[in-house]
């Protein structure tokens, strides 16, 4: 079907929309830096467009021409609580007004808009309740749903309120609910839990491949009740050094020869730029330099709780349908380590990365970069985008 992309931004729901085979007919977007990453991005010769979309006469909107769907996410700062949530009293609130223009003019078979969580209960649900009655009124019956990113294949918890708009007396198929499909079930639809306790263990997503162009797999954990521990330990050795706008490498530390259950090892690694593996000896694994030479990369430290291996967590064994698997926890068999001018770094998403957590691929942010466009648009473009995951799983419900 044929939609028009309204509050455009750099085109997360034309990319969710145009996976799910519908077809683009024109934008509006009014920062020149967001127009800028959306026409490096996607195919846009030809196409209607505009800028300021309280300022389109009807004649303009009239010559689009047929429009089934009219997609949105209108400007949520006036309703979220970072924007200080002045609603319709803050000029972006009243934008909405601009997307219910839109549809009075050309009547599309559906409304496709989101906005945050803030909007449901924003003046006590007043302003919420205005916008479903003015869409009602304009001849739309309407669905919503509550939906979070990270129930879509993204490391992101950002939840979102989605809204679709029905053109009474058109076929109808309802959208909504959707429901997480990230979980794994049995024959009979049941969640189900494994009865084990990870500990200190390296976990691997189990029949996946990661891609270049793909999104990272996350390490899961659980705290469970077994009195059975279960020991996954893996060397696998990772040397060498990333391209300089690269994702920086993570430091894996593991044994030559692995642990056992009658070994007991302790080793501190608080030195980012250290490489290599660790060797065993008769007091603690130490980190040898690049050389492979015995040059220790670190020194031994005091830690808090040496008796940690004596003190665990038991959890439930299993949970309860529906709920959410356990996490792991901070508590883990090596203590926390004393140090003294550790060099330690905490570094911030790059903007490749935040692109990522938005489901954007790395082609569409590097003809952004190549643009022309700065970092720090870059971040402001992510953060105000939507998540295109998230987009391309509704797209596929619209007929």
């Amino acid at each position: 079907m044929r939609f028009l992309d309204l509050f455009a931004g750099i085109g997360g729901f034309r990319l969710g929309m145009e996976s799910a085979g519908h077809e683009c007919v024109g934008f509006v977007e009014i920062d020149k830096y967001a127009r800028q990453s959306y026409q490096a991005i996607h195919q846009t010769e030809g196409e209607w467009t505009a800028n300021d979309i309280t300022t389109v006469e009807k004649h303009d909107i009239e010559s689009i021409g047929h429009v089934d769907i009219i997609c949105g996410g209108f400007p949520c700062q006036a309703f979220s609580v970072a924007g200080q949530r002045r609603g319709f009293e803050d000029t972006r609130g009243t934008l909405f007004f601009d997307v219910a223009r839109f549809a009075s003019i050309l009547r599309p078979k559906l409304l496709f808009l989101e906005n945050v969580k803030g909007l449901l209960n924003h003046d006590k649900g007043e302003t919420f309740r205005v916008i479903l009655s003015s869409l009602e009124s304009l001849g739309y019956d309407v669905e919503w749903q509550l939906l979070n990113s990270k129930d879509f294949g993204v490391p992101q918890n950002r939840e979102r309120v989605f809204i679709i708009g029905h053109l009474r007396g058109e076929r109808v198929r309802e959208v909504f609910p959707i429901r997480r499909y990230d979980t794994e079930t049995n024959d009979s639809g049941q969640k189900r839990i494994s009865d084990i306790r990870v500990e200190s263990g390296l976990i691997h997503s189990r029949g996946f491949e990661t891609r270049k162009d793909g999104i990272s797999h996350c390490i899961k954990g659980a705290e469970g009740g077994s009195s059975k521990n279960f020991l996954l330990v893996e060397y696998d050795r990772k040397n060498g050094v990333g391209e300089p706008l690269d994702v920086a490498h993570t430091l894996n530390s593991s044994d030559w020869r692995g642990l056992n259950r009658n070994q007991k090892q302790n080793a501190v690694v608080y030195n980012s730029d250290a490489r290599g593996g660790i060797t065993q000896s008769d007091t603690v694994g130490t980190l040898r330099a690049n050389s492979h030479g015995n040059h220790p990369m670190i020194e031994v430290r005091p830690v808090l709780t040496p008796d940690r291996m004596e003190k665990r967590q038991n959890g439930r064994r299993f949970k309860d349908d529906g709920e959410e698997m356990f996490t792991l926890t901070g508590q883990d068999r090596h203590g926390v380590a004393i140090g003294e001018n550790q060099q330690y770094r905490i570094r911030k998403l790059t903007p490749r990365e935040c692109w990522r957590l938005q489901g954007f691929p790395d082609w569409a942010f590097d003809k952004a970069k190549e643009s022309g466009v700065s970092d720090s648009q870059l971040y402001k473009q992510a953060g105000n985008s939507v998540t295109v995951n998230v987009i391309s799983e509704i797209a596929k419900r619209l007929t």
